[in-house]
């Protein structure tokens, strides 16, 4: 099938090209690179540097690539970010996005994939979070992923485009020479580990006061090539329909607990501090998944401590991140 990955050049969406490729499947990616990495994007998938903010732009994409599926992965997606910048990210990921889903309809596309957030669900009233609980965002990133959602409903009656949103709890690890590579990092796990591989850094949790077991931030990993299958099930799934899927483990570790486990993947103790709370955070997020393995036969593969080991190898190989 030809692809279009819009954010292909970022973590999630490189890795998913990836696996794209791997799959026989003929791949555009479609990135402004401001967040993302020209080295990231696998040959030969083809790189059109671009902003979804371009209409032009992306009509010509489409009318180059012709897709039969977009997957999107263009979108901000830093909370902290978020709650400081709200114009930001909804002119991103929404007055941009309606672009993108409008360039969609036009170029006939039937299948739309789009990388969504357990942010949809707020701060929940009951775990493991399901499908149908309610969205109830907390912070502007999770409005954002809910506004487009509701965009993808109306657009598919309008166009007959099916579509899948796949809710995501934490993703982690690495595949196949490619990794996390945020500026600034912002995640958990690779900023635990560039505390170990720069000398004088310490690592700072944000909060301890949380109603959770430790009183740190209680979050579902999932390993990123787990995440990216994911999408190829969804792109077959949704020929005649659309679905909403949590995408997570089922399991819930604190933030204390991912850095005890960062601290066995290395090897040795690692310094520590701990700061404020950054707003917008929930306390606990852990998805049932269990809709998406009874309909799909998904299931990760590979726990917490796997995601660790392969994202330390790979920011050991890559102590700067991707050099370009």
């Amino acid at each position: 099938m030809r692809v279009l990955v819009t954010g292909g050049a970022g973590y999630i969406g490189s890795v998913t090209t990836k696996v794209l490729l791997e799959a026989g499947h003929h791949v555009t990616v479609f990135d402004n690179l401001s967040r993302g990495h020209r080295a990231a994007v696998t040959a030969p998938a083809r790189l059109v540097v671009g902003d979804v903010g371009d209409r032009v732009a992306l009509d010509r994409v489409f009318a180059e690539a012709q897709p039969e599926c977009v997957m999107h992965f263009a979108a901000l997606s830093q909370v902290g970010e978020s709650v400081r910048k709200p114009d930001l990210y909804f002119e991103n990921n929404v007055a941009f996005g309606t672009n993108l889903l409008s360039a969609a309809g036009r170029a006939g596309v039937k299948r739309f994939v789009f990388s969504s957030s357990a942010a949809v669900y707020g701060a929940p009233e009951r775990t493991p979070i399901t499908e149908g609980d309610a969205l109830r965002p907390v912070n502007p990133y999770g409005s954002t992923k809910m506004v487009f959602e509701s965009l993808l409903e109306e657009y598919g009656k309008a166009y007959g485009m099916h579509h899948a949103a796949l809710r995501y709890f934490n993703v982690a690890g690495a595949y196949s020479g490619l990794g996390e590579d945020h500026r600034p990092e912002t995640h958990l796990v690779p900023d635990i580990l560039h505390s170990a591989l720069h000398a004088g850094k310490t690592f700072e949790l944000f909060g301890d006061d949380y109603p959770t077991r430790d009183g740190t931030n209680i979050r579902d990993y999932i390993h990123v090539h787990d995440l990216a299958r994911a999408h190829l099930l969804a792109m077959a799934a949704i020929e005649d329909r659309s679905v909403v899927y949590n995408l997570g483990s089922e399991n819930g570790y604190s933030n204390l607990e991912v850095f005890a486990a960062a601290e066995r993947a290395i090897g040795r103790k690692l310094p520590l501090k701990v700061g404020p709370r950054r707003p917008g955070d929930p306390p606990v997020l852990i998805a049932s998944s269990d809709k998406i393995r009874r309909e799909l036969g998904w299931r990760p593969e590979k726990n917490l401590e796997q995601m660790i080991a392969d994202a330390w190898e790979w920011h050991r190989q890559h102590p700067q991140g991707y050099e370009e």
